[in-house]
């Protein structure tokens, strides 16, 4: 657990009391810290540490705290923890800038956040892979794994690999990377901002965070992150999918996709002080990730993919791009009205399966140009495309949707597209 003095004798309101929430509150205490929690969950409320108050920030009076603390999901654009905190004058947060405030009593290390639309998880995971590779301490956090407060400090000279989400560095305010990623930038959230251009700024101000001695690495192949680019006036390396030659030797990173993953992740490696030679090691043994293309099984000559992480149709495309005949299951909580994005690749879609709160939306959408199933639940949908796909065909998961309206979140989302798959006579 990552506790610091920076904490102690402060008082702290945490909203929201998930993976995150639980570890913020913990480490909280640990470091001497008085702390107030709450979420609207009788579960989540039972399992807060002894010695914290259990009281909704909303219901009590603030003045006096250091700051209230919120879960990354939480909308501030719309809750009403935002205007009660502003008119106490005290500030809102989340648990990466308490990692930041707790940076300068852990022993002297290495931060590099990523961002983007599309590709940051992979290409954490794979900066991550990398780094341990070639004998680096190194701490996988931020929207991926375990929460960053709730894993043990590094020694001296490791490097924290965080993944970032807008939402995420709406909620930081000192996290100064010593090495900063953005893989691409594409319209998504816009629930959550008032324009695409507010999202962008979003992801930019990871950049703006950083000193001059700092290492920016962005993929410069989308106009908003060239851009971003164009600003940066400290260390900057530019790079792009085209950078990669040949990705045959990789086999869990084929793709264009990826080839964008392998730039990112290769340019921070080298600014880390890691060689040619150990990415190139790293790279052959990198594993994948679970619920990206994922292959979950095989049945009957048909194989079934789960690419639950596709929460928006960019992220969707180069599934669909990667597969000749494919019973695409798709739909849950929309970002967008269209599915632009992954028409190109129609060509490749033997039939649709739509599932969740946007499954009439993007039935209507795809009936002009392929055959659609209204299966309204993930179960029945792996059991109409099982049956009806041939030798040879690819039963995927790829919900270009957020997965909220049936499932705690896209993990589950895939382990319950695993199940129903398992649970194929």
């Amino acid at each position: 657990m990552i506790t610091s003095p920076a904490f102690s004798g402060k008082r702290f309101a945490v909203l929201g009391l998930a993976r995150s929430g639980l570890a913020t509150v913990r480490a909280l205490v640990e470091s001497g810290a008085e702390v107030t929690a709450w979420d609207a969950r009788d579960e989540a409320r039972t399992a807060v540490p002894a010695g914290v108050q259990l009281a909704d920030p909303l219901a009590i009076d603030l003045a006096g705290f250091d700051a209230v603390v919120v879960s990354p999901g939480v909308p501030l654009n719309r809750h009403p923890i935002a205007d009660h905190a502003r008119a106490a004058h005290v500030p809102i947060m989340g648990d990466i800038e308490l990692f930041a405030m707790a940076r300068p009593s852990l022993p002297p290390h290495q931060v590099v956040g990523i961002t983007g639309t599309n590709g940051k998880s992979t290409t954490t995971a794979l900066i991550h892979h990398i780094v341990a590779s070639a004998g680096i301490p190194a701490r996988l956090g931020g929207n991926i794994g375990l929460p960053i407060l709730s894993q043990d400090p590094l020694p001296e000279g490791g490097v924290y690999v965080l993944e970032l989400s807008s939402f995420q560095i709406d909620l930081t305010h000192s996290l100064a990377c010593d090495v900063a990623v953005l893989t691409n930038i594409t319209p998504d959230h816009l629930d959550r901002y008032d324009s695409f251009a507010d999202y962008a700024a979003a992801k930019e101000r990871l950049f703006t965070l950083q000193h001059q001695d700092h290492v920016a690495v962005i993929a410069t192949e989308d106009d908003p992150s060239r851009m971003i680019a164009s600003r940066i006036t400290h260390r900057l390396h530019r790079v792009a999918s085209t950078d990669i030659a040949d990705q045959s030797r990789w086999p869990a990173l084929q793709g264009p996709h990826n080839a964008q993953n392998i730039a990112c992740a290769s340019a921070v490696a080298r600014a880390l002080g890691v060689t040619d030679d150990q990415i190139e090691t790293a790279l052959c043994s990198y594993p994948g990730l679970s619920h990206r293309m994922e292959r979950v099984a095989e049945r009957v000559g048909v194989l079934f993919v789960n690419d639950s992480k596709a929460t928006n149709p960019t992220s969707t495309a180069p599934a669909l791009a990667a597969y000749p005949r494919i019973h695409w299951i798709l739909g849950g909580q929309a970002k967008t009205k269209d599915l632009d994005a992954c028409a190109p690749h129609f060509g490749h879609v033997v039939a649709a399966y739509v599932i969740g709160e946007a499954g009439p939306m993007f039935a209507d959408l795809l009936r002009p140009t392929m055959t659609v199933a209204e299966a309204g639940t993930l179960e029945r949908a792996v059991q109409l495309a099982a049956a009806a796909a041939q030798p040879g065909d690819v039963v995927l998961l790829s919900p270009a949707c957020a997965s909220f309206d049936q499932f705690r979140d896209f993990e589950a989302r895939g382990d319950a597209f695993r199940a129903a798959v398992e649970a194929l006579s």
